[in-house]
């Protein structure tokens, strides 16, 4: 016989592995000496509606040809993608209908969640085990996760197993709501080490219904790019302060560019560096100082919205000034 605590993550399997899918993607590859050939790739997502709407992340659609939902009894079916936010490695796709008695999962809420809490994970591992379940718990919260191309913020650390292939599937407490979409894109070897991490519910429900109505999630965009200033770069360049945000460029149409803001004056070779320097240097943003142009990416993410009015508070040639600006919708394929 289970015990309670058993009998709990037995009753939230049953109830919630239903919902769990397999998502086989297929790329079209085209190679000079072998003509065009499909290469696989896998993961998971859940359902999230009845209307036949699944999640799943970002990297798991990422550049498909087409897409195959398996909802564990060996039938395949094809998925469209309906909206993707590459930023917050979200995607949505949709398969026209849902086998009889597949109930979408119900969303908790991350912001109450405590650290020590039992997590549960359900997905694909590989591709081929499928519906795993693993257990553990809520290692951490709030991690900021880097890859190559991508920030996850807030994210959720647990020692739940994920691997690869589990990757979109359902992160949930012992209620069995959910609290986050694995990520198995950060773990190192593609296999678990005992720290995985999901993007957060709150997340989740924030974009899902955005992707769903309109394709993709506007992301707050300023438009300039620049180095951080450490001491040691104020010192090399004789800045008039310690930290900040240093503009070297200003993208074309951007609400920086239109604004007034400027970037580099001139190019100059520090160390076997190339740096664009004499530009405007960014120290506030409405009140909030700051020090990394990743600080400004977080309150734009975390504080605004597309067409809000900020305050910048820059020097320019050592002048306090401050600028107002009004954000545009980052365009695709911007940092």
């Amino acid at each position: 016989g289970a015990d309670m605590g058993e009998e709990r993550i037995i009753s939230v399997y049953e109830h919630a592995s239903p919902a769990v899918v397999n998502i086989t993607s297929r790329i079209i590859v085209r190679s000079f000496f072998f003509g065009a050939y499909p290469e696989e790739g896998s993961g998971s997502g859940f359902v999230w509606d009845t209307e036949g709407h699944i999640v799943t992340n970002y990297h798991v659609v990422q550049n498909a040809d087409s897409l195959a939902v398996n909802f564990g009894d060996d039938n395949a079916v094809n998925a469209t993608v309906v909206g993707a936010d590459p930023r917050n490695d979200l995607a949505v796709i949709k398969v026209d209908t849902l086998p009889e008695g597949v109930k979408p999962l119900a969303a908790g809420d991350s912001s109450t969640l405590r650290v020590g809490q039992t997590a549960i994970a359900i997905g694909n591992p590989f591709g081929q085990f499928e519906r795993t379940l693993t257990t553990g718990v809520i290692s951490a919260l709030n991690r900021t996760i880097e890859t190559d191309n991508q920030v996850l913020r807030g994210a959720i650390q647990t020692d739940a197993s994920i691997n690869r292939g589990n990757s979109g599937g359902p992160l949930l407490d012992s209620l069995g709501r959910l609290i986050g979409v694995n990520s198995a894109i950060f773990s190192p070897s593609g296999t678990s080490a005992g720290v995985g991490f999901a993007i957060p519910v709150n997340t989740v429900t924030k974009v899902v219904p955005v992707l769903i109505a309109r394709g993709s999630y506007p992301h707050p965009w300023l438009g300039a790019v620049g180095y951080d200033i450490t001491p040691r770069l104020a010192q090399q360049l004789t800045l008039p302060v310690q930290q900040g945000l240093l503009v070297a460029q200003l993208y074309d149409g951007s609400p920086a560019l239109n604004a007034g803001l400027q970037g580099a004056k001139r190019e100059i070779i520090l160390g076997n560096q190339r740096m664009y320097v004499g530009g405007d240097i960014i120290t506030a943003i409405d009140e909030q100082p700051l020090r990394t142009w990743k600080d400004l990416d977080t309150y734009l993410e975390e504080k605004t919205n597309v067409g809000q009015e900020v305050t910048l508070h820059l020097l320019r040639a050592g002048q306090e000034q401050t600028m107002t600006l009004t954000l545009a919708e980052e365009p695709p394929n911007q940092p």
